[in-house]
C-alpha cells in the first residue's frame, strides 16, 4: 500500500477490499482522513457523519469476513449532495431556513448506493436552492477550487466536485438540471457524467410537493468521480428501480454493439464565440478518437441554441412561478441578486408558452435522434471559456449573459435529456480543461467507452487528483 487509499480508484477500493487485500474502515479512514486535513480549506463535504461511516465499514468488513453477497461498491467511501434526502439528516440545499429539514427516508439514488454497499461519509455542499454556478450560502459558506480559488469549481455540485478531485471520497453523488455536474467536474478536472432522462430514480420524501415539471422532466441524478472507469461504475450502482420515481425507466446499461462508432466534432454551433484554449480541447480529443478507431466527422448537431434557450425559458419559467416567493423570503443575498439577474432574461411563463416549449422539445430531440442514426455520439465543448471567475453570475446583466453563452452545451444537452460526460483532458493556465461527449438516449455505454479513450489518450496531460 505504497499508494494512500485516498488515492485509490472506487474500482480499486472495491477489489481490494472483496478479495481482503485492505478493509472498509482502512479506505473510510483515509477518505475521512483526507477531509479533515483538505476540508477546513475547501469547505466541500458541509456535514461529515465520522462515527457512522466507520460503523458501516466495520459492518461491511464483517460480511466480508462471513462471505455474504456483496454490492459492487461494498465498503466504498461515498458522498452525497446535501440536496437530497439521506434518513436522519437534513435536507438543507443550501438554505439557513431549510437546517432541520430532516429527511425520514433515503433518496432512491441514495438507497441505492447503500444497496451496492457503499459507505456514505458525508454530505456536499452546494448554493442555495441549487440554483447558481458558484458553490456559496449563508448556511454552510463557500467551496473553493483547489486548482484556483478565484475561479469557480462549479455548481450547484461544487462541493461534490472538489471532494472527489482532491481524494475526500471515491465517489461524490451529484444531480443536473443545466450542467451541475458536468460543469464542476469541467472546472476542477473530474469526470462528471449526466446519465440519460429515466435513468436512474429521484424523490425527495422532504419536498413540500412535487418537482415542477421541467425538473420532472430535465434534472437527473448521477456521479462525479476521478476516472471514467469509476463512472460506469457508480451509474450501475445507481441505476437499481425505485417505484417512487414515476419516470424511470428500467433500460439495460449497455446496448448493441457499434463497430466504429460516428463522431460528429463541433466548435460553436450557435455562433456565441469559443476560447481557443477550448477549440484545441476538442480538436485533441478528435484527434484522439479517430487514432482509436471513431469514424470521426466534422458536423453541427441541429438546433443548440434554440435547445439551450428552450431550457431557460422552461427551466427558470417555471422557477418564477414556482420557487420566486422562497427565494425572496429564505435566499441568501447572492441568491436573490442572482435569481433577479436570471429572471431578468426569461420571458414570463404562460400557457401559450408551455405548449409551444413541450412541443419544441419533442421537435428537438427528435432532430438529434435523426442525426445520432449516422453520428452516435458528438464531440463538443462543456463551456466555452474555462471554469469562470468568482461571482459572475451576480455582477450584471452582461456577466449573467456571458455565462449562459458559456454554458450553451450544457443547457441543450440537459433540455433533451440525452446522456453526456464531461472528461478532463489537460491543464490550462493552472485550471483543468476538457470535452464533453453526448450520446442517444440510455447509451451511456458509448458515452463512457469513448471517454475512456480520451482519458486514457490524454493521461500525461491530466493529473490526477487537484494539487
Amino acid at each position: 500500500m505504497d499508494t494512500p487509499l485516498w488515492r485509490w480508484s472506487a474500482t480499486q477500493l472495491a477489489a481490494a477490499i472483496r478479495t481482503k487485500e485492505i478493509t472498509s474502515r482502512e479506505a473510510v479512514s483515509a477518505s475521512l482522513d483526507r477531509i479533515a486535513a483538505l476540508n477546513p480549506e475547501l469547505n466541500a463535504v458541509v456535514s461529515v457523519q465520522h462515527e457512522s461511516a466507520l460503523e458501516a465499514a466495520d459492518l461491511a468488513d464483517r460480511m466480508v469476513a462471513a462471505g455474504a453477497a456483496l454490492g459492487p461498491l461494498h465498503g466504498v467511501p461515498v458522498t452525497t449532495k446535501i440536496n437530497v434526502d439521506q434518513r436522519g439528516l437534513p435536507t438543507t440545499n443550501g438554505v439557513v431556513a431549510f437546517k432541520d429539514n430532516i429527511a425520514k427516508d433515503d433518496a432512491p439514488v441514495v438507497a441505492n448506493l447503500r444497496r451496492a454497499g457503499a459507505v456514505i461519509i458525508g454530505r456536499t455542499n452546494t448554493p442555495a436552492f441549487s440554483m447558481r454556478w458558484f458553490t456559496d450560502n449563508d448556511l454552510h459558506g463557500r467551496t473553493l477550487n483547489p486548482w484556483r480559488p478565484d475561479r469557480t469549481p462549479g455548481g450547484s455540485s461544487g462541493g461534490a466536485a472538489v471532494a472527489a478531485a482532491t481524494g475526500m471520497c471515491a465517489i461524490a453523488h451529484g444531480n443536473d438540471g443545466g450542467g451541475s455536474i458536468r460543469y464542476p467536474a469541467y472546472c476542477t478536472g473530474t469526470v462528471g457524467l449526466r446519465p440519460s432522462f429515466g435513468r436512474v430514480p429521484a424523490f425527495n420524501g422532504t419536498a413540500p410537493s412535487e418537482r415542477q415539471l421541467s425538473l420532472q422532466l430535465i434534472s437527473v441524478q448521477g456521479a462525479i468521480t476521478r476516472n471514467v472507469e469509476d463512472a460506469r461504475l457508480a451509474l450501475a450502482a445507481m441505476a437499481a428501480p425505485d417505484p417512487r420515481d414515476p419516470w424511470h425507466v428500467a433500460m439495460p446499461l449497455d446496448g448493441p454493439r457499434i463497430d466504429h462508432p460516428g463522431v460528429a466534432v463541433c466548435l460553436d454551433p450557435a455562433g456565441v464565440g469559443i476560447a481557443p484554449e477550448v477549440e484545441a480541447a476538442v480538436r485533441k480529443a478528435a484527434h484522439i478518437l479517430h487514432n482509436a478507431g471513431y469514424d470521426v466527422t466534422w458536423r453541427d448537431p441541429p438546433d443548440v441554441a434554440a435547445a439551450a434557450t428552450a431550457w431557460n425559458d422552461f427551466a427558470q419559467g417555471e422557477s418564477r412561478v414556482t420557487i420566486a416567493a422562497q427565494v425572496a423570503e429564505h435566499g441568501d443575498a447572492l441568491a436573490r441578486r442572482a435569481f433577479e439577474l436570471m429572471m431578468n432574461r426569461t420571458p414570463e411563463l404562460d400557457v401559450g408558452i408551455l405548449i409551444r416549449l413541450s412541443s419544441a422539445r419533442a421537435t428537438y430531440l427528435r432532430r438529434w435522434q435523426l442525426f445520432m442514426q449516422d453520428h452516435p455520439l458528438v464531440l463538443c465543448p462543456v463551456a466555452m471559456e474555462t471554469a469562470l471567475p468568482y461571482g459572475v453570475d451576480v455582477e450584471s446583466a452582461a456577466s449573467v449573459d456571458r455565462l449562459y453563452r458559456s454554458h450553451v452545451f450544457l443547457f441543450a444537452t440537459a433540455f433533451l435529456g440525452l446522456p453526456s460526460i464531461s472528461v478532463p483532458t489537460g491543464v490550462h493556465e493552472g485550471i483543468p480543461i476538457g470535452v464533453q461527449i453526448i450520446g442517444p438516449r440510455f447509451r451511456e455505454d458509448l458515452v463512457l467507452d469513448a471517454a475512456a479513450a480520451i482519458e486514457h489518450a490524454a493521461a500525461e496531460s491530466t493529473p490526477p487528483l487537484a494539487p
